[in-house]
């Protein structure tokens, strides 16, 4: 009893997946980058021992919890970048890393680009920029014998 629906109409019921392309990024996002400071943790320059990713400052009497002049900035959500742009790489297209060839296969060459991981080594490196080239991806840090020459 049930009613067959031929396949060109069932196909047109589906909406079509969209695809993001690479994006390229606006000059003022490109700006807005620039400008924004480098978070350091408190006191790190004064001290070997304290590395310089971010920690809140939580002392009582803390000039750079209290924002004080001359205090180095505190993380702030006004520095948040839009929503779009956020987390690209300055050339439009979304960072995937790569470690082997085998990786390379669920990667859309329209907007996503390589980083080949640093621990690779060259022969690994120049087969995933070989496999990389013929999927027509962007490579982010291509090994010395795929690098174009610029001049």
């Amino acid at each position: 009893m049930s009613e067959e629906v031929p396949k060109s109409q069932e196909e047109a019921t589906v909406a079509p997946a969209t695809k993001k392309a690479a994006t390229k990024l606006p000059l003022r996002v490109i700006e807005q980058r620039r400008k924004r400071p480098e978070f350091v943790r408190q006191e790190s320059w004064r001290y070997k021992r304290l590395d310089e990713a971010w920690r809140k400052p939580r002392g009582k009497d803390s000039r750079m919890r209290l924002q004080k002049s001359g205090a180095p900035p505190l993380v702030k959500v006004g520095y948040r970048s839009e929503k779009e742009f956020r987390g690209l790489h300055p050339s439009g297209f979304e960072e995937v890393l790569v470690s082997r060839p085998k990786d390379l296969e669920g990667i859309d060459p329209s907007r996503q680009a390589i980083r080949i991981a640093a621990g690779i080594g060259r022969l690994k490196r120049i087969k995933i920029a070989e496999v990389a080239r013929e999927k027509g991806i962007k490579i982010l840090n291509p090994p010395p014998q795929f690098r174009e020459e610029t001049a």
